[in-house]
């Protein structure tokens, strides 16, 4: 519903690459919405000036690892701010591809300490009502990549995609992540996402 008294649902969709994120977040929302929910989704990098950057470079070159993490904070404060926090307390629901937890693995696989990046974005990101980490074992989430015709980038390569994929399992047993087996269909993961969210919303 959406309403001004009652906060929305932060919701957080993480997972290694192949794992099916952008899909499953808009077919959440579609089905929230269907439920009469408001939502926005949305993801990061977001789409301000400094997701932007951090866009153009994954496909102009690569920054350096400081100015790369300096931008994803930076972006991630701004999108926190104008964007996130406003439309919960509009009591709109926000689902969200990717967050600092991929910040922590992907940044963490360039070398960075992800217990440090983890309480560095935790001191002004809010962490999600729902996380929902989709799992998937790194060889099918490889064969994913190379089926859909695209070629493995640096961060795709198997231990990268290993050490991503143990990051996010890392933080499995907070009260709020949700780990969701990727290998069955879309169709069953989907359902499987829609009835844990429609619970939360509705407690």
């Amino acid at each position: 519903m959406g309403s001004a008294d009652k906060k929305g649902l932060f919701i957080v969709i993480e997972g290694i690459d192949g794992t099916g994120k952008s899909t499953q977040a808009k077919r959440l929302a579609e089905s929230l919405r269907e439920q009469g929910e408001t939502v926005l989704l949305d993801r990061e990098p977001s789409d301000g000036p400094f997701g932007k950057i951090l866009r153009e470079s994954m496909t102009a070159g690569r920054l350096s690892p400081d100015e790369e993490l300096e931008l994803f904070h930076k972006d991630r404060k701004q999108h926190v701010e104008d964007v996130i926090q406003p439309a919960l307390a509009r009591g709109e629901h926000v689902i969200l591809d990717r967050y600092y937890f991929s910040t922590m693995a992907y940044q963490g696989a360039r070398g960075f300490d992800v217990a440090e990046l983890r309480a560095t974005n935790e001191a002004f990101a809010p962490a999600p009502d729902l996380l929902f980490i989709l799992d998937l074992p790194v060889d099918k989430a490889l064969d994913r990549i190379g089926a859909r015709g695209d070629t493995a980038n640096e961060f795709e390569q198997r231990d990268a995609l290993q050490f991503c994929r143990d990051v996010f399992l890392s933080v499995k047993d907070e009260p709020y992540a949700e780990v969701i087996d990727s290998t069955p269909s879309l169709d069953a993961i989907h359902e499987q996402m829609k009835t844990i969210a429609l619970q939360k919303i509705k407690a």
